[in-house]
């Protein structure tokens, strides 16, 4: 990964630190911005994957508009990005709505249950209303990531929509990407047109969803560019979105840790970090995937010269990843540097989707109630600035 931390630099942030790199974050915003231009449609930020809102001045000279997926995800854009949001969620509640609604200029519904529930009041307040669909095709592997996945709680498929559109929905939201390709795009857009296509022509907007990894660097950008120009032509009518959120945050900065301690069981040797997995890279663990740890590579062998397992900080047993091969013997205090860490790690160390915590509560021998705590959107603000 390409970086301009240098190594003498590591003992200047705080311990363990994520770092964004400004010169490779506006690299991202100045090909999005290039993209959305060239190809006239809007590509908008998706919080679900990155929501430093203190970088948010940097992203208001490249985009306009982000997408949320929470009540506090979507006041987070009003208050913070200065517009409202493109909304979507799994299903809303009649106690959120009403906020939301105050927050979001579009929102799409995942059943049409809920949008009759909730239609009343997005027409009131002049909302965009859309439907979630699932086109049934997707190419991620991992049933963890893939929304269209059998049995996928995410949108309908074309049997369950009526030949003529109830009143209000002036869109559709695919989502079935992650970190993909255009060819990916390529065949998915199929699919949607065969099986939703005798719709599109009556809507005003189609939000393709996220997924579109157009800042890695196999990434074929015209290919892109030419099937949302073609798909313009097949349907004027249709204002088109996207909303990426690793594409934004792609390899622009790492997590710096430390080594506290080295410890050896069987001739395995685990580093512990004054980090962990399990509380600050969770998608490692979930997916999993091998991070690219500077200075080292990945390897099979758990015993060796310079093989170290990463050991998190905290009691989980499982909180460890293997097996890393170093040039040298690691030493207590020596930094470790997982690459690429803004992009998702960032808010699933946080409050993933600015989904609050439960709110903790104790039933007294009296049966009286005390509430303990609860949690506001201060506590998701304070943790993602």
């Amino acid at each position: 990964m390409e970086s301009d931390i240098l190594k003498e630099d590591y003992k200047d942030f705080p311990s363990p630190c994520y770092v964004i790199e400004e010169r490779l974050l506006r690299r991202n915003l100045k090909l999005i911005q290039n993209v959305a231009n060239e190809a006239n449609v809007e590509i908008i930020l998706a919080f679900k994957a990155y929501a430093l809102w203190k970088t948010f001045p940097i992203f208001r000279e490249y985009i306009n508009h982000t997408t949320a997926s929470s009540l506090y995800e979507a006041r987070l854009a009003f208050e913070k990005f200065g517009s409202k949001a493109h909304t979507y969620s799994p299903a809303y509640t009649d106690e959120d709505f009403p906020e939301i609604a105050d927050y979001s200029s579009h929102i799409t519904f995942n059943s049409l249950n809920q949008f009759e529930h909730f239609y009343p009041i997005a027409k009131e307040k002049n909302i965009s209303c859309g439907i979630r669909i699932n086109p049934e095709y997707s190419e991620i592997e991992t049933d963890l990531y893939n929304p269209c996945a059998a049995g996928s709680r995410f949108g309908l498929i074309s049997s369950d929509l009526p030949e003529e559109l109830p009143e209000g929905i002036d869109g559709f939201h695919c989502h079935c990407h992650c970190e993909s390709s255009s060819e990916n795009l390529q065949r998915t857009l199929t699919h949607i047109e065969e099986k939703f296509g005798r719709w599109l022509p009556k809507l005003k907007w189609l939000n393709l969803g996220g997924g579109h990894l157009m800042t890695r660097k196999d990434y074929n950008i015209e290919l892109l560019i030419s099937l949302l120009k073609d798909l313009h032509k097949r349907y004027p009518n249709l204002n088109i979105i996207l909303e990426p959120g690793s594409a934004f945050g792609w390899q622009t900065g790492p997590l710096i840790s430390q080594v506290v301690d080295i410890v050896e069981n069987k001739g395995i040797k685990t580093a512990i970090l004054n980090v962990s997995f399990t509380c600050h890279m969770p998608d490692c663990l979930e997916m999993p995937y091998h991070p690219e740890v500077r200075g080292a590579v990945v390897t099979e062998k758990e015993k060796g010269e310079f093989v170290y397992r990463l050991g998190g900080n905290s009691c989980l047993s499982g909180d460890f990843m293997s097996s890393w091969q170093f040039d040298h013997e690691l030493k207590i205090g020596e930094y470790i540097v997982f690459e690429d860490m803004i992009h998702y790690t960032t808010v699933k160390t946080c409050m993933f989707n600015g989904i609050s915590h439960p709110s903790i509560a104790m039933l007294h021998n009296d049966h009286s109630i005390e509430i303990l705590r609860q949690y506001q959107f201060e506590d998701y603000l304070n943790r993602m600035d």
